[in-house]
């Protein structure tokens, strides 16, 4: 029997109190579409602070709780359309896998911010729990929310820029050119410290989005890494800059480099794909075109929000809100992942098969990936040796 949900999806947030960035954003773009309210929270690891951020966001004080370990606890006593359909988390790097798994195993489906775990071991445990589990499970990539990246996706799948040669791909910051987390700048604080970051700075942070939008657009996988990295504020515990060559699957050659020492970058994520025919280039800060590149004609520009996109990528027009030179941006592409990951949980509900276009956000596989290139990156930057091979 087909079930009917006429409701909004209720969300539950473990992280994203007073003083925190992605939370927040979080919470803004998943209400965005209408589809999902938020409802429960354990916001912070102080419960004070996590009751402070229930009256700012004006939830019933029931609904938000000390820990993570008390929102499940409480939120399975509730009727099943009273509970929450699944938890954000939204913490520092090492509170992911153990709030993620402990989410699954009592029966809710988690969205999970990236680096998804703190190590390669939790990333296989977790990929075992969502599979076992049979819950929706995504990681927040936002950047392949965006309109123009699924484009790009397209135009490579559907073989029109050839066989990929070569896919170069940065991240450039410069927040952290100085020992901002020695003036208690909460987000740079966390980021730099191992026990909460993990083994990694700048790659785990940026640099594995990086990675993410390579393999996302391209469908290719990195096979081999030579990497080095470098810590260049004194005193800093984790690296802040990073750099390596790529080896691809299907013989193409990368360079990504990422880094948060770029003094005058602000968010400078971009990618350029060279294929045997067209190239293709692309710029975070400038999101709303995709530039199309041929050998003996004019670059073409190519417009968010146009039905000429929406005709030659179904998902790029799935993921525009807006008519074209009305831009989009940060915000809806994290929205973009949201809804996709919304309709997959509200099909699953309903006993229905997902939609194809609904199902692409990142997912469990996705992070593993994440941790291996973390894994690999550190290291080769640590080896003799000229190249290193990701594990699989």
């Amino acid at each position: 029997m087909i079930m009917a949900l006429n409701r909004k999806l209720k969300m539950g947030m473990v992280g994203g109190g007073p003083g925190a960035f992605i939370g927040e954003v979080h919470r803004k773009a998943a209400v965005m579409d209408g589809q999902i309210e938020l409802t429960a929270g354990a916001f912070d690891i102080n419960p004070r602070k996590s009751k402070q951020m229930g009256r700012q966001l004006f939830l019933n004080p029931k609904r938000v709780y000390r820990n993570y370990h008390e929102m499940i606890e409480r939120e399975l006593k509730l009727a099943k359309d009273e509970r929450i359909d699944f938890v954000s988390v939204t913490t520092p790097n090492n509170w992911h896998f153990p709030i993620a798994r402990d989410f699954l195993k009592a029966g809710f489906n988690v969205m999970c911010e990236k680096p998804m775990t703190f190590t390669v071991k939790e990333a296989r445990q977790l990929r075992k729990i969502v599979k076992n589990s049979r819950k929706v499970f995504a990681l927040m990539h936002n950047y392949t929310g965006y309109p123009m990246v699924k484009l790009a996706r397209d135009i490579v799948g559907n073989g029109e820029i050839g066989r990929i040669r070569k896919v170069i791909v940065q991240y450039p910051q410069g927040w952290l050119s100085s020992a901002l987390e020695k003036t208690g700048q909460q987000q740079a604080a966390w980021r730099t410290d191992p026990k909460q970051s993990g083994a990694s700075g700048c790659i785990g942070d940026i640099g594995t989005h990086a990675e993410n939008l390579a393999e996302y657009i391209t469908a290719l996988k990195m096979t081999h890494i030579c990497a080095d990295l470098t810590t260049f504020v004194k005193g800093r515990k984790l690296e802040d800059d990073g750099n390596c060559l790529i080896r691809y699957n299907n013989g193409a050659k990368g360079v990504l480099h990422s880094s948060q020492v770029s003094i005058g970058e602000e968010n400078g994520l971009a990618i350029w794909i060279y294929g045997d025919r067209k190239g293709l280039e692309w710029h975070q800060e400038n999101p709303n075109y995709l530039y199309v590149k041929e050998p003996d004609g004019p670059v073409q520009t190519w417009c968010r929000g146009n039905d000429y996109v929406a005709e030659k990528s179904p998902a790029a027009g799935r993921a525009t809100r807006l008519p074209s030179g009305h831009p989009e941006a940060f915000f809806e592409a994290m929205a973009n992942v949201y809804h996709n990951f919304a309709d997959t949980i509200r099909a699953r509900m309903t006993r229905k098969k997902p939609d194809k276009l609904a199902l692409d956000f990142p997912t469990v596989d996705d992070g593993l990936r994440g941790m291996l290139f973390i894994d690999t990156f550190l290291t080769s930057a640590k080896s003799k040796q000229k190249w290193t091979k990701m594990k699989k």
